[in-house]
């Protein structure tokens, strides 16, 4: 019996001279080192009492009373007193006292007195089953009902005569999802966070990121992490864990590549794939670029060089320039264009994420049809939202780049 977990069903019955129902009820996992104490906070922690400063007992069912020393000798010398000396509540352990579909009574403070029914399980428990742990005190793992406030207050200023507030006109802000209230977060400067990575500056970077809202440029940001973590790791972990749950979180294109990239830096591990230093805004670039300018390119895997199409024209570049993919056709990478289906998708999602209404019925109607890519650009610069839509539009391009490289077998460097 010692090494044994028992059910305790508890329900309150009614308190302060009025009855319950239903009844709210209580399950808990008793363990065989707990006592009539514990048993006793759990059930208060349970109906919400916290207000623990009143007398309280349970009776068995033969009339015995487990409680306190001081009222158990008060009551042992009264007329009413139990006939049996009364059981130590601090001392006496539930399961060694009562068995398996035993009824007993809790009663909370004897002014008021709050009655609860308790009913011992035929059937011992598993606490790790039940709760997933073994808990040092009793513990509920099942309930039910509304918990009726310790001195009937009905509402945080109730004094017992004033009539009840009315209900909110509006639902609070957690129910609506809109709570937190957004703060305005300073915005990221672009330009300052590319020149403090191509500067290799940890220093800059860090102070670039810190206290801005970096979350339309994760990519760009991710370039400079690894540069970060090389000369000021202390201060840049801190910076690579938030961008990668970051990434984690948004899951764009090449996010999740960047985020294991990330990680395996954190952690100290090679990369996986071919390691090859591509600058991804040139990649971009002749992967998206405009159409009358790029039909595609080359990726030089040996130097991470990109290359447009007409690089390879000794007429357009002269002989001296011209690259020769044929002569070593392992060191290249063929770039062909991608259409512009991921450029429209991009003004969707920008659209999607603006939270006024007015401007995103505007910016919808603009993408519908031929000629959505000028009409955005005209909504997107005559709202004044044109780095904005930079930061963000070219952050996508470079998780696609990104992401491109990975299908390829190969991680940026």
């Amino acid at each position: 019996m010692a090494r044994t977990w028992l059910s305790v069903t508890v329900e309150l019955l009614g308190g302060r001279g009025e009855e319950l129902w239903p009844w709210p009820g209580r399950i808990f996992a008793v363990g065989p080192s707990h006592t009539f104490m514990d048993l006793a906070d759990a059930i208060n922690d349970a109906f919400a009492r916290w207000d623990r400063s009143h007398l309280s007992l349970f009776t068995l069912a033969d009339g015995r009373v487990v409680t306190d020393e001081e009222t158990g000798a008060e009551m042992a010398g009264s007329i009413s007193g139990p006939i049996t000396a009364p059981i130590d509540i601090a001392a006496a352990r539930v399961v060694r006292t009562v068995e398996p579909g035993a009824e007993f009574q809790f009663t909370f403070d004897l002014g008021d007195a709050w009655m609860h029914r308790c009913v011992v399980g035929e059937v011992k428990v598993d606490p790790l089953e039940v709760l997933g742990v073994r808990p040092v005190v009793p513990l509920p793992y099942w309930g039910w009902g509304s918990i009726p406030d310790q001195y009937g207050r009905r509402w945080a200023a109730d004094d017992g005569e004033s009539r009840a507030p009315g209900k909110p006109g509006q639902p609070h802000p957690m129910l609506l999802h809109a709570w937190p209230a957004q703060v305005q977060i300073p915005a990221l400067d672009l330009s300052e966070l590319r020149e403090a990575i191509a500067a290799a500056d940890a220093a800059r970077f860090l102070a670039a990121v810190t206290g801005r809202n970096i979350d339309d440029a994760l990519q760009q940001v991710g370039a400079g992490i690894p540069m970060a973590l090389k000369h000021r790791r202390q201060e840049a972990e801190p910076v690579a864990l938030s961008v990668i749950n970051r990434l984690r979180w948004r899951g764009g294109p090449g996010d999740r590549v960047l985020a294991e990239d990330l990680l395996a830096g954190l952690r100290r591990e090679p990369l996986t794939g071919r390691v090859v230093p591509v600058d991804l805004d040139m990649l971009s670039i002749v992967l998206e670029g405009d159409p009358d300018l790029s039909t595609g390119g080359y990726l030089d895997l040996r130097t991470g060089q990109v290359y447009d199409e007409a690089a390879t024209d000794p007429m357009m570049v002269g002989e001296d320039v011209a690259i020769d993919v044929e002569e070593e056709p392992d060191r290249w990478l063929r770039l062909d264009r991608a259409g512009s289906r991921d450029g429209w998708r991009d003004m969707e999602a920008f659209v999607e994420r603006q939270h006024d209404e007015a401007l995103r019925e505007r910016l919808e109607r603009a993408i519908e049809g031929k000629g959505a890519f000028s009409r955005f650009r005209d909504v997107v610069h005559g709202e004044d939202l044109g780095e904005q839509w930079y930061v963000f539009s070219s952050d996508r391009q470079m998780g696609r780049a990104r992401e491109f490289l990975a299908d390829n077998g190969i991680r940026v460097g």
